[in-house]
């Protein structure tokens, strides 16, 4: 089993395959998402800038990733959720700056979701969609994997309940933050 935290060398490249290209200027859904600090949001009502980073899963030290690191690894995109949100917490003061909000988005439940909060101390909720409600109802770009529909690795950029911007895909995952503050800088 390898470290969450750590990226391999040789992760393969995700490719911009369209799949979120339908997204720009669309109008977020009225969907509640049960957040890690115990509130519902409706990402449709929030005023501002909002940066809604989407990935499969986080993993926990000492857990096998579905499929194996090796299966895991194969996937474009599926290795790298863990430094992802590592790199929205050492960013959250640059997202401040640009007056955004941060969520993390995964179809993770609440429960699994807090854990990870607490262990890589995250300043920011993540938002569940187990019920896959909002991935189906925007038609995120999503992998099956051993049982589970996975969101594939985005960041959404929404302005006043609608999407600005979409990164996507994001690679590597350790930057994603960086790749979103470029993008609204831009």
């Amino acid at each position: 089993m390898s470290d969450p935290l750590v990226l391999p060398d040789d992760l393969p490249v995700p490719e911009d395959d369209g799949a979120a290209d339908h997204l720009r200027g669309a109008a977020v859904p009225a969907i509640a998402l049960a957040a890690t600090d115990g509130s519902d949001v409706r990402l449709d009502r929030l005023d501002g800038l909002s940066v809604v980073f989407a990935y499969p899963r986080t993993g926990r030290p000492g857990e096998e990733s579905p499929g194996g690191d090796a299966g895991w690894n194969a996937i474009p995109g599926a290795r790298g959720c863990t430094p992802e949100a590592c790199s929205f917490r050492d960013e959250i003061a640059g997202f401040g700056a640009v007056g955004a909000r941060v969520f993390g988005l995964s179809t993770q439940d609440s429960d699994y979701q807090r854990e990870a909060v607490e262990r890589l101390h995250l300043p920011y909720p993540l938002l569940s969609d187990a019920g896959l409600r909002l991935t189906e109802a925007l038609a995120l770009p999503t992998f099956d994997v051993h049982g589970m529909r996975l969101i594939r690795r985005l960041t959404l950029i929404v302005r006043d309940g609608r999407i600005a911007d979409v990164v996507y895909p994001v690679f590597p995952p350790d930057r994603g933050a960086a790749l979103a503050l470029d993008r609204i800088r831009s």
